[in-house]
């Protein structure tokens, strides 16, 4: 036991030692939903030399095994000179270790079999830390689609689909963290239940430096429920037509808040819900008050006239069932006062 414990002891030195000398490779990585190598740097950082891994999460014991380094340098799992080019980079089955970069560091994350999980919503966001508060020319945020089997199947392009992204936000926009700053990124994956991998593209803005990080879900779900039975009246039933119940009224509505403001700047998020019906499309108008301007905006497409802005479902995030919800946000300039607006909703039928 005690050469055990002085092995794991030499090993953690050995690792904290080389990430410590290595300040390069300290950037960022999604933590929640936690992405592969950060996950097994979380739960088994410190116990990476626990047998009882193999058994308990043996996708992170296969990772440890491979190359440790991979997962105590969770934030450096990056490609350089990409110019944007992603999927000439990276081939169909390397998406997760970002086409065996590094030398081969990451290899471990793309093999196939069950990681950990963390259950989200269809309506969820993804929080990135940039411990190098480099901020981000965009993020992009992927969920596979309905039917893609993680647990059988190398991850490919064309399994992909975009649920939610960003534009360009400098770290001073960034939530502050004790190490360096975060940010958090709404997606909408309708549809969606069971196992998914959602798959972030982080392109920071100090260089042409890009991030690739797999990170394992649940989508939950559920049987649906069964209505109950009405039992029939025993009285006769009047002569007369009775009235009818008028039809579900479709439409929409649009609630607006800010998520984070600075000295000249906000970040502002309006959430979208479906009336009563189904929805194939919806469409936000504002106007501001004290002549507020959008810079940058995401999960939508936005035009100004004036003071009277307005905003377009993204191709991904339109189609709503009844009740359903979805959000878009933005960065925008703003003087001391800064009144929140009122947003109206129409929908697409």
């Amino acid at each position: 036991m005690a050469a055990w414990l002085l092995a794991v002891g030499a090993t953690v030195a050995m690792l904290l030692a080389t990430a410590l000398a290595n300040p390069a490779s300290a950037h960022g990585s999604v933590v929640d939903p936690a992405s592969r190598n950060y996950g097994c740097w979380q739960r088994w950082g410190a116990d990476h030399m626990n047998p009882a891994m193999a058994t308990q999460d043996p996708m992170c014991w296969q990772a440890f095994q491979a190359d440790p380094q991979a997962m105590w340098n969770w934030m450096g799992l990056f490609r350089e000179g990409v110019a944007g080019n992603h999927q000439a980079a990276i081939p169909d089955g390397q998406l997760c270790s970002a086409g065996r970069t590094q030398s081969g560091q990451y290899n471990s994350l793309d093999t196939i079999g069950a990681w950990k999980t963390t259950s989200i919503a269809n309506s969820f966001r993804i929080q990135l830390n940039d411990q190098a508060s480099h901020g981000a020319d965009y993020i992009r945020v992927y969920v596979t689609k309905q039917g893609f089997d993680a647990l059988t199947k190398p991850l490919g392009w064309g399994d992909l689909e975009l649920v939610g992204q960003i534009g360009n936000t400098p770290a001073s926009q960034w939530k502050r963290e004790a190490s360096g700053v975060s940010i958090q990124v709404p997606a909408n994956a309708p549809g969606r239940t069971g196992r998914h991998i959602v798959y972030t593209i982080w392109q920071a803005s100090h260089l042409d430096q890009s991030y690739y990080l797999c990170s394992d879900v649940d989508f939950g779900g559920g049987s649906p429920t069964t209505p109950p039975t009405t039992t029939p009246p025993t009285t006769t039933p009047p002569t007369t037509t009775p009235p009818t119940t008028p039809p579900a009224t479709s439409g929409c509505t649009a609630t607006y808040r800010t998520t984070s403001f600075w000295n000249g700047g906000f970040q502002g998020e309006i959430e979208v819900t479906a009336g009563s019906s189904a929805i194939k499309g919806w469409t936000v108008t504002w106007t501001w008050a004290n002549g507020q301007q959008i810079s940058s905006y995401w999960s939508s497409t936005v035009t100004s006239s004036g003071s009277t802005v307005t905003a377009r479902n993204a191709p991904y995030n339109g189609s709503l069932a009844a009740r359903g919800k979805t959000s878009f946000g933005f960065v925008a300039s703003g003087a001391s006062t800064n009144t929140a607006p009122t947003p109206t909703c129409t929908a697409t039928v």
